[in-house]
């Protein structure tokens, strides 16, 4: 078995942290305005009444949401 070379292991470290952190500065970002019950197929996944949802394409699927992404997506929750 190869010895690991501890710089060439902190280097690569150091690069999945650079990307992670890039993906983690995107998702902060997205989420101010994109609700965090919309899935990557635009569908509702909440499972509380929202003004965004739409009937599903087809039976069986999961509500559609028809948030438009530019508004905040927290006043379409309906709250009791």
């Amino acid at each position: 078995m190869e010895k690991i070379d501890p710089q060439e292991y902190q280097q690569r470290l150091d690069e999945l942290s650079r990307i992670l952190s890039d993906i983690a500065a995107h998702a902060d970002h997205v989420s101010l305005s994109r609700c965090p019950y919309k899935n990557r197929l635009d569908q509702c996944t909440a499972s509380f009444g929202c003004r965004n949802k739409r009937k599903p394409l087809e039976p069986g699927q999961l509500p559609r949401c028809a948030s438009d992404d530019k508004l905040d997506y927290r006043k379409a929750w309906e709250t009791f």
